[in-house]
């Protein structure tokens, strides 16, 4: 047993679900873009949102990419299994992801084609459909794929090699004909909004746009909870993936993900932390005029997403389960990059923490006051 390959298998693990981790923190930006008009009610006010979500928006995307590419360089038979078959959810995303940008980058330019209302749609569209179907594509990991994997098909020379085949015509859409995915879909789309709020409340200097932003933490909370406290429940009472680590064969097993809390007590601390540090920062900006809720529902965020990657990745569980052949299911020991690949990486990864403290600077330099409106007036480069 190649202990040195175990360990990089793991480490890798854990970065990978620390920049997803991160990426749903980020996902205040498109939360923040689906109340544009909730928010928003005067051109000036809608303005104002749009411009304080503006200074982020790259955040979010390079995180995205990053996680992607982490993924990617890591576990790439994830990769090509997920990315190659499930392809319209994932084509999809990127869609959103795409247009916008372009909302961004034409939205305020003179006499532009299509006019603001249009790229608001599709920030609105961005907010909504992004974080639904990312929420819904990660919940697959808990609830399984239809699809398989040879990798014998390595050894044919002839042709194209295909390794992994989707076994569905609808290449991922099926997922959201789950109502665990859609669960976790509309909870991470609720929670998005519940952050941007919060951010709204940080980091906006008018009242009317405070008031509002606290409104919405009530209108958004309560279905949160429902819907997440929903797909908790379901995958903590659900058969789960395990796997024998010495034959490497997947069996199911009951309660999988609930005795994986139990058998890793610091990825539940850790799990548990995150959820009463997202309760603690949006139920004190609930009841006060405390306006730093975001950071304590941010990383309480990060901390419950955290956990629940590690929870399906670690203790021999499959995190890319296949419910059309179980054999097939993807682990971080069958589907990663080899030894020497993720040792070159690891190296790469010390610069994480410098990457880390620069995103660190670069906001609080732009947060050092909050945004008002004849801020933006007066900024040339305003969204």
């Amino acid at each position: 047993m190649d202990t040195t390959y175990i360990f990089l298998q793991h480490y890798w693990w854990f970065l990978v679900s620390l920049l997803g981790a991160l990426l749903v923190f980020l996902l205040f930006v498109q939360g923040g873009q689906t109340l544009i008009y909730s928010i928003g009610k005067t051109d000036d006010e809608r303005t104002v949102v749009i411009n304080v979500l503006g200074r982020k928006w790259e955040f979010t995307f390079t995180t995205l990419v990053t996680f992607g590419g982490a993924f990617f360089a890591s576990f790439p038979l994830f990769y090509s299994t997920s990315f190659g078959g499930a392809y319209w959810v994932w084509m999809a995303i990127l869609i959103f992801f795409v247009i916008q940008a372009v909302s961004y980058e034409f939205r305020a330019k003179a006499n532009n084609l299509l006019g603001k209302k249009t790229y608001e749609t599709f920030l609105f569209l961005n907010g909504m459909l992004g974080t639904i179907l990312l929420g819904t594509a990660v919940a697959t990991f808990f609830t399984g794929s239809m699809f398989s994997v040879d990798k014998m098909n390595l050894t044919n020379l002839g042709g194209n090699v295909v390794i992994s085949g989707w076994e569905t015509p609808y290449h991922g859409l099926e997922a959201v004909l789950n109502p665990v995915n859609v669960a976790l879909g509309l909870a991470v789309f609720f929670l998005s909004r519940i952050l941007g709020s919060l951010y709204f409340i940080n980091s906006v200097e008018n009242s009317n746009i405070t008031k509002r932003a606290k409104k919405q933490l009530w209108y958004n909370t309560i279905p949160f909870l429902v819907f997440f406290l929903f797909f908790l429940v379901a995958i903590l009472l659900r058969d789960g993936f395990a796997v024998n680590p010495d034959t490497g064969q997947v069996d199911m097993e009951s309660y999988k993900y609930f005795n994986n809390f139990i058998q890793m007590p610091i990825v539940l601390i850790v799990f548990l932390a995150g959820v009463l540090l997202v309760l603690y920062g949006v139920g004190r900006s609930l009841f006060t005029n405390w306006a730093k809720g975001i950071w304590f529902a941010g990383i309480g965020t990060v901390l419950t997403v955290l956990g629940l990657l590690l929870n399906v990745g670690y203790n021999n569980t499959s995190y890319y389960p296949s419910t059309y052949d179980l054999q097939g299911s993807l682990t971080i020991f069958n589907s990663s990059s080899s030894k020497f690949t993720l040792m070159v990486m690891s190296y790469v990864s010390i610069l994480v923490p410098f990457v880390l403290a620069y995103i660190v600077y670069a906001w609080r330099v732009m947060n050092k006051k909050k945004i008002s409106i004849d801020e933006i007036k007066n900024d040339s480069h305003a969204y």
